[in-house]
């Protein structure tokens, strides 16, 4: 699960790879098994980068602040189907 990485056009022109490479690897530390879809939120927080990670199956929720210049908002989707797994921002979907 979670092996052939892939990323959308959007997500390549409006994430950072830092925070690309974060979600990542938020992902392969799931305590818990993994759902297919995983659900990024960014926002600003006192001038931090605000990431909330979730999936609904079984319920997980981790949320981080972390110092990085400019944090952006944006909802982000990462999607496994099996074969190869896509992150997306959410209107791409």
């Amino acid at each position: 699960m979670f092996t052939n990485r892939y990323i959308t056009r959007g997500v390549q022109s409006e994430i950072p790879i830092a925070l690309q490479v974060f979600m990542w690897d938020c992902i392969s530390a799931i305590p818990v098994q993994k759902d297919y879809l995983q659900i990024f939120r960014l926002s600003e927080c006192n001038g931090k980068q605000r990431i909330v990670h979730e999936q609904e199956v079984p319920e997980y929720r981790r949320e981080y602040l972390l110092a990085i210049p400019n944090p952006i908002t944006a909802k982000v989707y990462v999607i496994d189907d099996g074969d190869h797994c896509t992150m997306l921002l959410a209107e791409e979907y």
